[in-house]
């Protein structure tokens, strides 16, 4: 997914909920009025209504999301066309992934989100989108089954996390390039659980994993451990591999752990009931 979109006249404006076409398109978004430094002291009565305006986009998220069941987000360029290989990757990639029992989670735009919302939905699968409020029109492609349209990148962007189990990362630009560094940043520092981060298309990326496992790495800036958390592969199968493999990792994990808090519960309880009079 990418949101570095292009152009898409007619489709629509999206502002949350409303939609917007010709004269009625503002001249900016929501997140630039929000990050604006330029308005004085109006925050002061502007401000109490972006935060409730904030509060229903992640109601609004939570609920529509909340029985999607496991998913894994797909990202890339808006930019790809339908006759790139890569968007018929892409398709394949969603395809598979709805064959291993997982919806497809995208931007809900052109490109690259466009070919993972069909190979969902031609698959029989759950085809997501996640939108966003953008100062170009962009609109939600045709093969979007549940969509949700957001003002504010951040809280769009807690979705992507709260319900994937894993992220698939095509070829992109700095929208895709953003969202795997939030995506990482957020497993190298524990602040989700270690999912699966897969990169489609080792001549894309290979530049960017030289730089990072030289430069960075050799100025002590990241551990070699860091190094892991990405795997870099160049099929369709592969990448739903690398996904559902990390999946069972996983889900021991967890089992071996509920098991051990439940051994040390009752331990507990016995080393309480020995003591007691």
């Amino acid at each position: 997914m990418s949101d570095d979109g292009v152009s898409a006249p007619g489709r629509g404006y999206r502002k949350g909920p409303v939609l917007l076409r010709g004269g009625q398109i503002p001249a900016t978004t929501s997140d630039q009025r929000l990050l604006s430094s330029n308005e004085g002291a109006d925050w002061l009565h502007g401000d109490p209504w972006r935060v409730m305006r904030i509060q229903s986009e992640f109601v609004e998220g939570f609920g529509a999301l909340a029985e999607v069941g496991p998913a894994v987000s797909v990202f890339g360029s808006a930019r790809t066309p339908a006759t790139e290989p890569e968007f018929a990757l892409a398709v394949d990639v969603a395809a598979r992934l709805v064959e291993a029992g997982y919806a497809v989670i995208t931007g809900g735009g052109p490109g690259i989100m466009e070919a993972a919302n069909k190979g969902a939905k031609q698959a029989g699968g759950v085809s997501v989108g996640l939108g966003i409020e953008l100062p170009f029109e962009q609109g939600m492609n045709d093969f979007v089954d549940l969509g949700v349209n957001f003002r504010y990148f951040f809280a769009r962007k807690t979705m992507f996390v709260k319900y994937s189990e894993g992220f698939v990362v095509l070829p992109g630009g700095f929208g895709t390039l953003d969202e795997l560094f939030e995506a990482l940043t957020l497993v190298q520092t524990h602040k989700v659980i270690q999912f699966p981060i897969v990169l489609v298309g080792r001549a894309y990326w290979q530049g960017l994993l030289d730089w990072i496992g030289g430069s960075v790495l050799e100025r002590g800036l990241i551990g070699r451990a860091d190094l892991e958390l990405l795997r870099v592969v160049d099929t369709a199968e592969e990448a739903v591999a690398a996904v559902v493999e990390r999946g069972v990792q996983l889900r021991e994990q967890e089992r071996a752990a509920t098991a051990a808090a439940a051994r040390d519960q009752a331990a507990a309880d016995g080393s309480t009931a020995d003591v007691a009079p």
